[in-house]
């Protein structure tokens, strides 16, 4: 009886021993198994933070492209003065070939986005001769003409003789602060037309003196001044008609080649935008083909 008990407890052990060892061995399984997801888990994390970090500098890499894209189209149209650009605006009456200058002085004003329809319908870029005093009054609409490809020109900021004439410093000073609204209008620090139209044109008048002087220190600012030899009338008369602004330029562009047309988009000028289809009709008929400052001053 005791042997039977003996072998009974022999065989119990080794049933205990036997479960013991597997145990052992899914225990063992177990913790491989568990650190294999471990490790797998960290090996995921790691990826996705490297996944992450790509991701942002990829997002980073983008928005500095933007960036300077966003810079290269606001800047796209910076006027270049050279030498070249200089001795072509001192001739800008004289061309072998038939070209026309459209130019518009006192804006902005409700009369400018008219204009603008028609220039933009009529794929023909302008010449605009600003007012400061009305750029801040319409910054939009100066950035309108920016982007549209129009150049920007300076006529001053105040229109006043008495404030723009009283010495040839003040001209200057008058540009200067033109020149500042139209770049804080436009978003470019950078921009400077270099191009001036004298209020009453160059030549002449009470302040042909200090007009003459005026010249000078501009051309020593790296400043150009340019007038017109053809224009619509639309200064002329408090009649107008487009009829009359027809006359006007096919009266005063005959038998030249170079033309720059004097027209205005002041507040008053509604005839103006409303002649304006037909005035650029009239001179492509007649072989014209439209410029504007920037292919004189090249980007």
């Amino acid at each position: 009886m005791v042997d039977k008990d003996k072998q009974l407890m022999v065989i119990i052990q080794r049933e205990l021993n036997k479960k013991k060892v597997a145990i052992v061995i899914l225990l063992i399984v177990f913790l491989i198994c568990l650190v294999f997801v471990i490790r797998n888990s960290i090996q995921k994390i790691n990826s996705y933070k490297a996944y992450k970090q790509y991701e942002e500098q990829l997002q980073t890499i983008a928005s500095q492209k933007e960036q300077v894209q966003a810079k290269n189209d606001n800047t796209r149209n910076l006027p270049v003065l050279t030498e070249k650009a200089k001795a072509e605006i001192e001739n800008i009456y004289h061309s072998d070939s038939k070209r026309v200058f459209i130019t518009f002085d006192d804006g902005p004003s409700t009369v400018t986005p008219q204009i603008l329809d028609t220039l933009k319908q009529e794929n023909v870029k302008a010449t605009f001769f600003v007012l400061g005093s009305r750029v801040e009054a319409q910054p939009d609409m100066v950035k309108r003409m920016y982007e549209e490809g129009h150049f920007i020109a300076n006529h001053g900021y105040s229109h006043k003789y008495t404030s723009i004439y009283q010495s040839p410093q003040t001209v200057l000073d008058e540009f200067n602060k033109c020149n500042e609204a139209v770049q804080k209008a436009i978003q470019v620090p950078e921009y400077n037309s270099h191009l001036f139209r004298f209020p009453g044109g160059v030549v002449g008048g009470k302040y042909a003196g200090i007009k003459s002087q005026a010249a000078e220190l501009l051309k020593q600012n790296n400043i150009m001044y340019v007038d017109w030899n053809a224009l619509t009338g639309d200064a002329e008369t408090n009649n107008l008609s487009v009829e009359l602004e027809i006359k006007r330029l096919q009266e005063t562009i005959s038998g030249r080649n170079s033309v720059v047309l004097l027209m205005h988009d002041a507040q008053a000028k509604t005839v103006t935008a409303e002649a304006l289809p037909q005035i650029i009709s009239y001179l492509r008929e007649q072989g014209y083909e439209f410029k504007n400052f920037y292919d004189i001053m090249n980007i």
